[in-house]
């Protein structure tokens, strides 16, 4: 599994592009504001796209989701109770940004779900649901290599992500960092904003 990070937009998020090194599959998670360059770097690097995963609906994860997903034809994956934030992308993104930002949503393709698994070539990632920050925020784990995408659950320096969102929830997110902690200490934590850490 070969790891590429991608930072882009105006809040340094995290796009990871990720990759088989035998058959060039690759997925595309948390796809940020720059669907030209991740675009681009598919296709310099011959990489085949098969589907685009979100950790959680802010904009700031998807702005480049719809573009990505119709260039390349491929699925768009996010938990089903972050649905809400995709459908609202472009006013949501208009109200945090300062401006008017009119952009078509991706389309869903299907939800993930907890304990799924996301397959490309030979590299598995197992879907874990860890609400808090949103109420679908979800965790991505190779546990092959000891990797585990966390998204805007937990950051390096156990900074944990806001909850004050009208649809967060503190108690969800304390729950979710609980099990991070208890079934996953010593993994390589891949962020949506920031750098690497060893959770």
């Amino acid at each position: 599994m070969q790891i590429q990070t991608l930072v882009l937009g105006s809040l340094n998020t995290n796009t990871y592009l990720i990759s088989d090194e035998f058959t060039q599959e690759c997925i595309v998670i948390d796809a940020a504001d720059d669907a030209q360059l991740i675009g681009d770097e598919i296709l310099r690097q011959n990489l085949k796209l098969t589907q685009i995963l979100a950790t959680h609906g802010h904009y700031d994860h998807n702005l480049a989701a719809a573009e990505l997903q119709m260039n390349f034809d491929v699925p768009y994956l996010i938990h089903q109770a972050d649905e809400f934030l995709i459908k609202d992308l472009a006013k949501s993104a208009s109200y945090w940004m300062k401006r008017k930002v009119e952009l078509d949503p991706p389309k869903i393709s299907g939800f993930l779900r907890e304990s799924d698994e996301i397959k490309f070539g030979q590299v598995k990632l197992k879907v874990i649901h860890t609400p808090g920050h949103t109420p679908g925020s979800c965790c991505l784990i190779n546990k092959d290599e000891g990797v585990i995408f966390t998204g805007d659950t937990l950051f390096a320096d156990n900074i944990e992500g806001r909850t004050d969102l009208s649809y967060s929830s503190p108690l969800l997110m304390k729950d979710s960092l609980v099990r991070i902690k208890e079934n996953w200490s010593g993994f390589r934590g891949l962020p949506g904003h920031g750098e690497e850490f060893i959770v």
